[in-house]
Parts: C-alpha cells; structure tokens; sequence
C-alpha cells in the first residue's frame, strides 16, 4: 500500500511492504517533483501514474532503498563509477576530499539531506575551510570540486531510482572576486630566455621554450614522446598527459578532453632546440648503457624514467630566484602564450583549438580582459581609419 506526503514543491511515495527476515519494517520510498506550470489535476493524474510505476519496479526488484548512509553510497559510487569511468587525476581527487565531506554529511541517509543542509556545509568551507596541505584558505574552485562530488553521488542515486531529487542543484557556490592572472611581459620572456641559454640545465631551457610556443600544459609538455614529433613538417603532437598522485606515484592518462589531443607546428628555434636535445638524450642513453630505463618520453631523469611532475617547477622557481626574476608559475607560460595570440589578433575560435579547450566559451571567460583590450584596440583602429575630417583638417 502506498502513501503520498507531500513536502514543498515535491510529493514522498512511500510503499509498506511488510518485514524482512529481521523484523524490521520494509517502506521503500521516492520523491516525486512536479514540472513548473502543471495544473492540479495533472499533477494528481501524474502522481498516481508515479505509485502505479513505483510498485511496479518494487515488485520487480527493480527499486534500491533510499535509506542508505551518504558514505556508504559516495564509496558505492566511487567504486562502481568514479575509479572505471573517471581520468585518475578526478578520481584521485575525489578521494582526498572524503574528509571533508563525510563528517558533515556521511552519516546521513541519502534521502533525509537537503539542500540547506548541503548548502551549510559549502558556505562553511568558504568561511572556515582551510587547505590541509598549506592552512591557506580554500580556494573557489576547490569548494566547488567538493559540491560536485556531492551532486555526483546524487545523481547516481537517482540513476538508480532511490531517489527523484537533486538537491545540490539549488546550492548556490560563494562569489569570488577573479583574480587576474600573472602573466609575463614580453620584455620578461626575452630576459628569461637570454639566461636560460647560458643555464647548465639544457632540459629545463627545452621545457620554458617549448611551454612558451605551444602554450601546452605541464601534463602534456611531460606526456610528449619523441614519437609525437613530426620533423618533417616541424609539428609536435598531444597525445598523453603524465601526472602524478599519491597512490599511483607518476603515471600516464589520457589528454584531459578529446579536444586537448591536437597538433601544433612549430618554428625552426623550436625544432632545432629539440633536435639538439635529443642528440644530447640519445648520448646519454649510450654512456649509463643498461642503466637505462626506456621510455620513449622527451622530458626524462637522467635514466630515463618519465621527469617527475614537480621537478620542472622547482627548477624554474630556483632559475628565476637565482637570475632575481619575477616568479609567475610555469602555467603563466601558456597564458602568455595565449595573451600573445590574442594581441596578434587571432579570433577565439583559433585560440580556443590552439588551447585545446573543450569550448570557446571557456577561452572566452579566462582571456575576457584579454580579448575585451583588443576589442577596444580595434575599435580605435577603425574610428582612426574613418576619421575623415581629421584627415582634411591636417
């Protein structure tokens, strides 16, 4: 027998089913919400056309209790979902943020959590949450990885039919003021490169240069294989990206989306640097003999092994301390790649691909000084262009 309650906006079906084998009482239950602008004898019509459908997926088995702990479903959808369907790096990430989550709302059952109560827990993290490795307050982006890691689970249960209800979509993330991002001078560059030519660390001269003419990422610029390289035709392909978490150590993952696998062709520097790189790698492989662990990678330790992921970036920082420049993160290599791009006047949709966005829409909203100041660059061009009486007057 079925009873409807409703709670808001939404109805509770609850079924009685009897005992199982334990004594206790067997009540499935789902929530159903009505779609905006329905009439009352519609939703009538649909809820009984909801329980009709609720029992007959309970008689079938076909109905998963929604009166299940969220740690217990979150480490279900983890298992089940996340580690098979999910890049290493999200799913690794996901795990770290468990501790954080599951005091707050791992003991309560699935259906009972509400949006309030979600809603607390994300405005806490803006307020107190704090960065367990560094104590510096949490940054926008990390908040909302954990609300995604929530909404996740949700919609896993509903995918399951234990629940109608996605309560995280009316949890709202804290504003954040953006912070413009670091991005070197031309004049910074050329100084940055005139050291780097005389440095003893020929690898880390490679990586700045390659960073600063492919814009690639720091995954993709230690995921390249010398088999990416095309001579030929002076282009270097992303295929692969290499990462590094605290269970697997470093290892290698597909491109962060689809769109991030592309080809770029590059200058003559470029591929005349490369070439004498690996004429230096190919040396070196020689002299340690079996010492040499082959991996086909172009950034590598010295025996060959893939280059840790951290390395690079404590070189540079210690480059740029010892040579009095300013630091600005080996990321601030591809924004000045792109912000150089942009100022040459190549439209979005070119920057986007050169990127390796998933959409243009993303380029947009990262670079939207960036394009906004060209924008007004044009503008002026044009009103000097068709400046008449100026020109009539001189």
């Amino acid at each position: 027998m079925a009873t409807i309650r409703k709670r808001g906006n939404s109805y509770q079906i609850r079924l009685s089913c009897g005992y199982d084998a334990k004594g206790n009482q067997v009540e499935p239950s789902m929530t159903w919400k009505p779609e905006d602008g329905m009439s009352e004898r519609q939703i009538q019509k649909e809820l009984n056309r909801q329980v009709v459908k609720f029992e007959e997926a309970y008689s079938k088995g076909q109905v998963a209790s929604a009166a299940v702990k969220f740690e217990t479903l979150a480490e279900e959808w983890l298992e089940n979902h996340a580690r098979l369907n999910l890049r290493h790096t999200s799913y690794a990430r996901y795990l770290q943020l468990r501790p954080r989550i599951y005091p707050a709302l791992g003991h309560l059952r699935i259906d009972k959590i509400s949006a309030r109560q979600i809603q607390t827990f994300i405005t806490d993290l803006a307020v107190n949450g704090k960065n367990l490795r560094t104590g510096e307050r949490l940054k926008r982006k990390s908040i909302q990885h954990h609300l995604i890691f929530i909404s996740s689970v949700f919609r896993y249960a509903i995918r399951l039919d234990m629940l109608a209800d996605n309560p995280c979509e009316r949890v709202e993330l804290p504003k954040e003021e953006r912070a413009e991002k670091e991005i070197y001078t031309l004049a910074e560059v050329e100084q940055i490169f005139e050291r780097l030519e005389t440095d003893e660390n020929s690898l880390l001269k490679v990586f700045v240069f390659l960073a600063v003419y492919s814009g690639f990422r720091r995954g993709e610029l230690l995921g390249l294989e010398w088999r990416d390289v095309d001579w030929d035709n002076s282009v270097v392909s992303v295929r692969r990206t290499s990462n590094y978490s605290t269970h697997k150590g470093t290892y290698t993952d597909t491109t962060k989306t689809k769109k991030s696998q592309r080809s770029i062709q590059l200058p003559p520097i470029i591929m005349d640097m490369l070439a004498d790189y690996k004429a230096a790698q190919d040396l070196e492989r020689v002299n340690i003999g079996d010492k040499w662990e082959e991996s086909g990678r172009i950034f590598t330790s010295w025996c060959g092994k893939p280059l840790t992921t951290t390395l690079p970036y404590k070189w540079f920082k210690k480059f740029c301390e010892k040579n009095g420049f300013r630091f600005c993160d080996l990321h601030s290599m591809r924004h000045f790649n792109a912000s150089a791009l942009i100022n040459a006047g190549i439209d979005v949709v070119s920057v986007s691909h050169h990127l390796g966005h998933t959409a243009v829409a993303t380029t947009s909203n990262i670079y939207c000084h960036l394009f906004q100041e060209a924008q007004a660059r044009t503008s002026n061009a044009i009103a000097n262009a068709l400046d008449f009486k100026g020109k009539k007057a001189v």
